[in-house]
């Protein structure tokens, strides 16, 4: 038997790193936006007759074997898919080809598109039917045990659900709007490039995190900003309304880079002049920023 999983990695479009817990919590209504796209996180999963492990990412050249699950003690990138295995089954033996079309840091979600990947793939082997809601709790906790720290809330969702979503945040819990707009409509105003820089997500959260708990007034503002540029993004998205998003867009991205200097770097800010000069009308980093 062999088993294939595949989830979609994702663009945010605004109304990122208020969905980290308990962030929202402290802002009412907060809305996170965001767009899968066709860079896939892919699972494929053949069960054994013996109890051998056989892990193997294919993107970042990485492998791990060994005479059972227990007995595996992976990297820290290999950890992810030992640690969701752990999770559902216990004792079979199995061989795993992990790949992703995101590079590695880009800020695409590609860890949690494949964390959902993977809860697919070994809750079918498990013989288990989960609810979304299940599976994003899962995938959402075991990542944090990975990465250690805090995850945000919206990236299992376009990688689950697929398509365009505004992510509710409150205190009631976590809600996904599917926002209407089409897709060719997306296509035609939106290009998606790479920097070549890995993303510092674990820096640039944490700092801006600790901030916002330490009581800073000023980056409780900038989370308000960004929480109002969420809403103006989902409404004018779903109102269709593409130039009022590149303005949320523009608004949102400048919020974040006054947040700390770390979010931006002289590369990226180059790019943004660049295509600018060519007539686009907004423009922001996907993910925590840093590249």
């Amino acid at each position: 038997m062999l088993i294939k999983s595949s989830a979609p990695t994702r663009i945010d479009l605004a109304g990122g790193t208020i969905d980290i817990w308990p962030l929202y919590l402290f802002h009412e209504d907060a809305f996170t936006v965001n767009l899968a796209v066709d860079m896939r996180a892919c699972v494929e999963l053949r069960p054994r007759p013996d109890p051998g492990v056989k892990v193997r990412s294919l993107d970042r050249g990485q492998e791990i074997e060994g005479p059972g699950l227990e007995a595996l003690e992976p990297s820290e990138w290999l950890a992810l898919p030992v640690r969701v295995a752990r999770y559902f089954c216990r004792a079979e033996g199995f061989d795993l080809d992990m790949d992703c079309d995101a590079p590695a840091g880009a800020g695409l979600a590609g860890s949690s598109a494949l964390t959902i990947a993977l809860c697919g793939a070994f809750a079918r082997l498990a013989g288990l039917r989960l609810t979304p809601e299940q599976t994003i709790r899962v995938a959402r906790n075991i990542e944090a045990q990975v990465i250690r720290i805090p995850t945000g809330e919206q990236d299992y969702y376009p990688a689950l659900h697929g398509g365009l979503n505004a992510v509710r945040l409150c205190v009631g819990g976590v809600d996904r709007e599917a926002l209407p707009l089409g897709r060719k409509a997306l296509e035609d105003r939106l290009v998606l490039c790479y920097t070549g820089e890995p993303r510092r997500s674990a820096i640039n959260n944490w700092e801006v995190m600790k901030g916002h708990i330490d009581g800073d007034p000023l980056v409780f503002s900038l989370f308000e900003k960004i929480r109002c540029c969420g809403i103006e993004m989902r409404l004018a998205l779903r109102d269709g309304d593409l130039d009022r998003a590149a303005g949320a867009m523009n608004s949102e991205w400048e919020a974040r880079r006054s947040f700390w200097r770390g979010f931006s770097t002289d590369r990226i800010d180059r790019l943004m002049d660049v295509a600018r000069a060519a007539g686009a009308e907004a423009g922001k980093v996907c993910g925590a920023g840093g590249g």
